[in-house]
C-alpha cells in the first residue's frame, strides 16, 4: 500500500505505483507516473508528463515537470524522465523538455542531485553523477555516467561533460569538457587527468599512465587538439579509456576546454 498525506493533492489520472510515499502539501499532476518505491517527503510539486523511476528519493521544495525556461515553449505537451534510485534534495528543479530539443528532459539512474541544484529543458544525464549544491545545466546540456559538477558551477547549453570528468565548483563551462579530466575556473580550464578520481574507481596503473600520456600531448606538448589527437592514436593502442576519450574529442561541435 502506498501513503498519500490527507494534505497532498493527487490527480486521479495519476498512476502511483507500489509503497510510495506522498508527504504532506505535495503536488502531483495528471500525467505524472511515480514507480514503485518512490518516496516524496513533503511539499514536492510533480507536473506534466513525468516519470519518476523506482525507489527514488525526494526531498522537500523540489520541483519536477514544470514547463521550460525557453520562450520558444509554447506550452506543447512535452516530457521529464527521471530513472531508479535518484537521490533528488531540497529545492532541486529539473524542467521538461522542448519541442525543438526533442521533447525530453532524460535522467539515468543512481544520480545525486544536491541542494539548489538546476536541470534545465532538453538535458541528458547518465547513471552515477552527482550535482553539488547549487550546479546549474543550461538547456541541451548532456552529462556522462559518473561526472562530477561542483557546486555553484554553471554548464553553457549544448555543452557535454564527458565520462568521469571532474568539474570543480565556481566554474563556469562554455565548451565541452573531456572524459577523465578535472577542469575548473571561470572559464573553466583543463588541469589534466582527474587522477584521484581513478584511482578510487581502482583504474590499473598501465590506463593511467596511457591516459596521463594522451592528456600530456593534449594540453602540454605545443600541439593543436587534430595533431595531439594524431599522435595519441599512433602511439597509445589497445586503450579502451583513451579510445574514448579520442571519439569524445574528434565528435565535439563546441570544441572542448583545454
Amino acid at each position: 500500500m502506498s501513503f498519500i498525506h490527507p494534505s497532498a493533492i493527487v490527480s486521479p489520472k495519476a498512476k502511483i505505483g507500489k509503497n510510495c510515499y506522498i508527504g504532506a502539501f505535495s503536488t502531483i499532476g495528471d500525467d505524472v507516473i511515480l514507480r514503485d518505491g518512490v518516496r516524496l517527503e513533503s511539499h514536492v510539486v510533480i507536473d506534466g508528463k513525468t516519470t519518476i523511476g523506482e525507489e527514488t528519493k525526494i526531498f522537500p521544495f523540489v520541483l519536477i515537470g514544470l514547463a521550460p525556461q525557453d520562450f520558444k515553449h509554447g506550452g506543447e505537451p512535452t516530457a521529464a524522465e527521471i530513472g531508479k534510485r535518484n537521490h533528488i534534495r531540497e529545492f532541486v528543479t529539473i524542467h521538461r523538455g522542448t519541442k525543438g530539443g526533442g521533447g525530453l528532459t532524460k535522467i539515468g539512474d543512481d544520480n545525486l542531485f544536491m541542494a539548489q541544484a538546476h536541470v534545465a529543458h532538453d538535458c541528458r544525464i547518465g547513471n552515477e553523477v552527482i550535482m553539488a549544491n547549487a550546479a546549474t545545466l543550461a538547456g541541451h546540456v548532456e552529462i556522462a555516467d559518473r561526472a562530477n559538477i561542483g557546486a555553484y558551477s554553471g554548464i553553457h547549453q549544448f555543452c557535454r561533460i564527458g565520462f568521469e570528468a571532474f568539474v570543480g565548483g565556481y566554474s563556469v563551462v562554455v565548451k565541452d569538457a573531456m572524459p577523465f579530466a578535472t577542469i575548473q575556473g571561470n572559464h573553466a580550464k583543463c588541469y589534466g587527468l582527474n587522477r584521484v578520481g581513478m584511482k578510487r574507481r581502482g583504474y590499473a596503473k598501465s590506463i593511467i599512465k596511457d591516459l596521463n600520456h594522451a592528456f600530456h600531448l593534449l594540453l602540454t606538448a605545443k600541439l593543436n587538439t587534430t595533431q595531439a589527437t594524431e599522435r595519441i592514436k599512433n602511439e597509445i593502442k589497445d586503450c579502451a579509456e583513451v579510445d574514448l576519450l579520442v571519439k569524445f574529442i574528434e565528435s565535439s561541435q563546441r570544441g572542448v576546454v583545454k
